[in-house]
């Protein structure tokens, strides 16, 4: 590899908002995510709705589907 024009490379933990934490190696230091392997949908199987405006809530007030 050439000297000088790579980026440095850092152990580094990434922490999920589901309290899953993992350790590798990145250019970037600790990282925080919001959605991980453990808690996604497509890996877990489970339908998971992440509603941060309660858009949800007023859809089925709306449309009477509670």
């Amino acid at each position: 590899m050439k000297k000088g024009i790579h980026p440095e490379y850092f152990s580094t933990t990434i922490r999920c908002a589901c309290g899953s934490i993992i350790e590798t190696k990145s250019t970037k230091k600790d990282q925080a995510v919001e959605i991980c392997s453990k808690c996604h949908p497509f890996f877990t199987g489970k339908q998971k709705l992440v509603d941060s405006e309660g858009r949800v809530e007023r859809f089925k007030k709306k449309y009477g589907l509670e």
